[in-house]
């Protein structure tokens, strides 16, 4: 496994990072493709075993049962000191008008009860699951820094929003001497490039570290395209992002294919190695729910695709409609 700092930190992670929305009851979610807590721990044993020492969840994920069975886990097979923990805020968590967002009060709330379900008395990385369009950012950002003040959170950090959000927010934190994000986690795959366009320009430029979700696109990238799985058929979010440009997308998926074929590894590691040599990004975030998922993420780190092969890759893209960042 090879370790690098998240963004201008001096904290060490994993270059892969194990996300763990897969984890969970899935009567709790809308996902009933997600693990329960007996398949879920060899996943993160073997995560563990790998070398990968950082771990994403949130809040959300299954009505909070994903930071539980990966809190237990983590206690039996972990040294604490030696896991990079992430889990995100701002889906809603309760009925009524306090129930989300990212108020002072919802923060202060959820960082509690996070904390509870993970059993520790700190997370690394607390990050904000979607910009909230009715709470001021102000409001938001004074209250991660008390968060990482109070001991709560060692840093903070940011996920699926438009550039000028995220700017803005980094402004705020740095005109009243607030804590700053340290990381983006965003959309971004070989089927889904549009955060080229601003927000990894904008990361590179401000020494943020890029942790992207979706890195296989929900499983697209590493199927033939008629292939179905139990996941692609019932996953409604998969659905939605990535079905209005099948058309186009299945050229960049042949691609992908061919050239897996040629140096005889599967397509998932051909799509990680081309994520790992994205710059600014640093450590992709595997949804695994199988011990292959994980091995062959771990295999990816040592292949370094050539520029032709880059560029096949690369060339059959065409822009898509902007999603993630539109969540309100």
């Amino acid at each position: 496994m090879e370790y690098v700092k998240l963004g201008n930190t001096g904290l060490d992670v994993s270059r892969l990072c194990l996300g763990c929305m897969g984890f969970g009851e899935a009567d709790r979610w809308i996902h009933p493709w997600v693990l329960n807590e007996e398949n879920s721990r060899p996943v993160i044993k073997k995560a563990l075993e790998l070398g990968i020492n950082f771990f994403d969840t949130a809040n959300v994920y299954s009505d909070g049962t994903s930071e539980e069975i990966v809190g237990r886990a983590l206690k039996d097979y972990a040294n604490r000191d030696e896991i990079v923990l992430a889990t995100k805020v701002h889906f809603r968590m309760h009925q009524g008008p306090n129930g989300a967002g990212l108020s002072r009060k919802a923060i202060m709330s959820e960082i509690d009860k996070s904390l509870k379900r993970l059993g520790t008395d700190y997370v690394d990385l607390y990050q904000i699951h979607r910009w909230d369009y009715e709470t001021p950012i102000e409001e938001t950002m004074e209250a991660l820094h008390d968060v990482v003040k109070a001991g709560k959170a060692r840093y903070i950090g940011a996920s699926a929003m438009y550039a000028w959000q995220f700017l803005k927010a980094l402004n705020v934190a740095e005109r009243n001497g607030w804590t700053r994000f340290v990381s983006m986690q965003n959309h971004l795959n070989l089927i889904y490039r549009e955060e080229e366009r601003e927000m990894l320009p904008l990361c590179r430029e401000e020494k943020i570290g890029v942790i992207p979700y979706s890195p296989l696109a929900g499983g697209r990238l590493t199927r033939d395209w008629e292939e179905t799985t139990h996941r692609s058929e019932t996953d409604q979010t998969a659905k939605s992002k990535y079905d209005p440009m099948a058309d186009k997308d299945r050229l960049i998926v042949d691609q992908l294919a061919a050239i897996a074929e040629k140096r005889g590894v599967p397509r998932a590691q051909i799509a990680l190695a081309w994520l790992l040599q994205k710059e600014p990004v640093t450590a992709p975030i595997i949804g695994a729910t199988k011990i292959s998922h994980l091995e062959n993420a771990a295999a990816a780190l040592s292949i370094k695709l050539t520029p032709e092969e880059i560029t096949a890759l690369e060339e059959p893209y065409v822009p898509h409609p902007v999603v993630g960042a539109l969540s309100r």
